[in-house]
């Protein structure tokens, strides 16, 4: 479908004001979203009426999100820019548009808000001209900076990010706080009243903050392109009694300790973004991190097929005693193993990653030395494996180290496809600088050109770059259950059931996810080999709902999955949706998600610690009869779940026990008359 774009001045419920007056001072312009909820505004503090300080706020049913906070740009030579400017334009339109997205959390995504760019001068030398554009969502708001091109500003080397958000001071977090901006986004969060974070605490995005009385809102970024990464910080400097304010960090330069970015201009920033809902479960439905991206760069986009794939490093490698008349690893025969087993299963994909510290191309893993990506390691003949999945129907993905990739993809990448490779995963990033920041979208350019799909671990949250590049399936940027391998504390339900209302608010995220083989929290203990997870089988059959993930794993080993009657369930549960709905969400406690792909729900649930009775209303289903299939926990059954199916309706309630990290998965199909 064509966009339909439009313009226009005036102000209603779904526009723009200009040269208005709000409650703090002259606004320079103010848009408001088609729901007339959310406004955001530029204002101007601290001058004589021509010119001031920019600053921005806002605002959710009439209530204050964001009061006002400065604006503005530190430069590496000469003075800041937001100090003291005028307004010279004002330029306003609305977007309202549909567009499809494909893999994603719904295949017709909505676009359409309000849109203001507010041209500024300084009013001191250099007298350098910058733009500051605001975006008004039903679900959100946002604002990026725009650095034209002009005579006597030529090039941009920009040290940090003024951007603040002075927020209401009840306002209570749940962050992720980081040891640096070197680090591979992998930590557990924290919940805290915002005036209580350490000033000393540099905190990753998406950021959940809760404003009682008011709603939610995450703090995140959009369209992270050809600049530095954002981060935040408790504002210490604002002052005594200036309340709960953030102020942004960008991730430095390699070797240029006080440079964030250099580029010519014309050039602009990511949009800095605040997602806003009354209720925390319609952050999880958002879209805004899509929309503030730019329209899909692939024509041809028949190729990405979305799956599930093997992943054997997880495991370590392991197989059941008496299983295989070989040794497991990286070799022929148990690539070979595993292909077999995708066959039988119904798994499209299968991953040749590395054991210990060798990677499947040889040489160690870390440090990257300079291995070739385009043969195995001696016993591992990647074309036989190649061409034995091929034999099979399935297809093989390959990780690589970062710094292999950067290296061999310019000549890698299309024998990749020649040879019918379906992806790779990029690793051990553990920066979003500038720099690697346009390694990476380079490196997923040319991957889709070489029909190439994409999933990147050891890296930071998406921002929303899997609009404009379908093939890029996911992320890491999470502690997930690798974990589960060496950590003694695992991953608990409480903070599994955080990171659907943080880190997945920024987009899709790879979670390690298959192993049918759950324990009580009590009786959990680290292992390399064949890894515990916490929780019950229905529980790690509901995540595959739950987190948006285009490529998740069935992480474990053939032997532990065969015979199971879990595991046709797993493998035909959808990778991707045409809607989704959360249904309940309460953060570190439950989640109840439902996504259809075609005409079938599927409702995925995840509790707590605590037993509990769950009840699942059907109104989202709509007109009709369905079928409803319902996998439920059932600790005495010798598989630890027991099946049940019966007809539905939206008139209807599903009622089902969960036990203590448990999980409940429904599929209602429509019965046809």
């Amino acid at each position: 479908m064509r966009p339909r774009v439009s313009a226009f001045l005036c102000f209603c419920a779904f526009g723009i004001t200009t040269a208005a007056f709000g409650q703090t001072g002259p606004v320079a312009a103010r848009a408001t979203s088609p729901d007339g909820r959310v406004q955001i505004e530029i204002t101007l503090a601290g001058g004589d009426g021509k010119g001031g300080r920019p600053a921005f706020e806002v605002s959710f049913q009439g209530r204050p999100i964001v009061s006002r906070s400065r604006l503005g740009v530190d430069l590496v030579d000469g003075p800041d820019l937001g100090d003291d400017s005028e307004i010279e334009s004002v330029k306003t339109r609305t977007i309202d548009e549909t567009y499809t997205q494909f893999p994603g959390k719904r295949s017709l995504v909505v676009n359409r808000c309000a849109e203001a760019v507010v041209a500024f001068r300084e009013r001191s030398t250099p007298a350098r001209r910058w733009e500051v554009v605001i975006r008004a969502y039903d679900d959100g708001a946002a604002l990026r900076y725009r650095f034209p091109a002009q005579e006597g500003w030529k090039e941009l080397a920009v040290a940090g990010d003024r951007t603040r958000f002075r927020l209401p001071a009840d306002a209570r977090a749940v962050m992720l706080p980081l040891e640096g901006f070197t680090t591979s986004h992998e930590g557990r969060y924290q919940h805290k009243a915002v005036t209580e974070i350490p000033g000393a605490w540099l905190l990753g995005l998406p950021m959940l903050v809760e404003l009682p009385g008011t709603g939610w809102i995450a703090l995140a970024e959009a369209d992270l392109t050809d600049y530095a990464g954002m981060y935040l910080a408790r504002d210490v400097e604002a002052g005594a009694g200036a309340g709960a304010v953030l102020v942004s960090r960008l991730s430095p330069r390699p070797g240029e300790p006080n440079v964030a970015v250099r580029a010519r201009l014309p050039h602009r920033s990511p949009w800095r973004v605040v997602m806003i809902a009354d209720k925390v479960e319609r952050l999880v439905e958002s879209d805004l991190m899509l929309n503030l991206n730019a329209p899909r760069a692939l024509a041809d986009v028949s190729w990405i097929k979305p799956g599930k794939t093997t992943f054997p490093w997880w495991n370590g490698f392991y197989e059941a005693p008496g299983k295989v008349p070989f040794t497991m690893g990286l070799n022929t025969e148990t690539a070979k193993y595993y292909i077999d087993f995708c066959a039988e299963a119904g798994i499209p994909y299968h991953s040749l990653d590395g054991v210990g510290n060798i990677a499947w191309y040889g040489g160690t893993i870390v440090p990257y030395e300079g291995a070739g990506v385009t043969k195995g390691i001696d016993g591992l003949d990647l074309r036989e494996v190649i061409k034995y999945a091929a034999s099979k129907g399935v297809k093989i993905r390959l990780w690589l180290h970062w710094e292999a990739a950067r290296a061999h993809m310019e000549t890698a990448f299309p024998l990749y496809r020649a040879w019918g490779v379906e992806g790779v995963m990029l690793d051990f990033m553990d920066r979003d600088d500038q720099e690697m920041v346009k390694f990476l979208r380079r490196a997923i350019e040319t991957a889709a050109a070489n029909h190439l799909t994409v999933t990147l671990h050891g890296v930071a949250a998406p921002t929303g770059l899997e609009r404009t590049y379908p093939n890029l399936f996911t992320h890491e940027g999470v502690m997930n259950l690798e974990y589960d391998k060496w950590d003694e504390q695992g991953i608990t339900p409480a903070y599994e059931l955080t990171v659907p209302f943080t880190r997945m608010l920024a987009g899709p995220l790879d979670f390690h996810q298959g192993s049918l083989r759950g324990v009580p929290l009590e009786d959990f203990h680290p292992r390399n080999d064949a890894p515990l997870v916490i929780g019950t089988p229905c529980r790690m059959l509901a995540s595959y709902v739950v987190f948006q993930n285009h490529l998740p794993m069935a992480a474990d080993y053939p032997s532990a999955y065969r015979g199971n009657p879990a595991l046709p369930v797993l493998a035909s549960i959808p990778t991707a949706w045409d809607d989704t709905r959360c249904l309940v969400g309460k953060v570190g406690e439950l989640i109840v998600m439902a996504r259809r792909h075609d005409d079938e729900w599927w409702v995925g649930a995840m509790g707590g610690e605590e037993a509990r009775d769950l009840e699942v209303p059907l109104a989202f289903l709509g007109a009709g009869r369905f079928k409803a299939e319902i996998h439920r926990d059932d600790l005495k059954a010798p598989y630890r779940f027991a099946d049940e199916t019966r007809d539905a309706s939206s008139r209807d309630v599903l009622r089902a026990p969960l036990a203590p990290a448990g999980g409940l998965l429904i599929r209602l199909s429509p019965v046809k008359e």
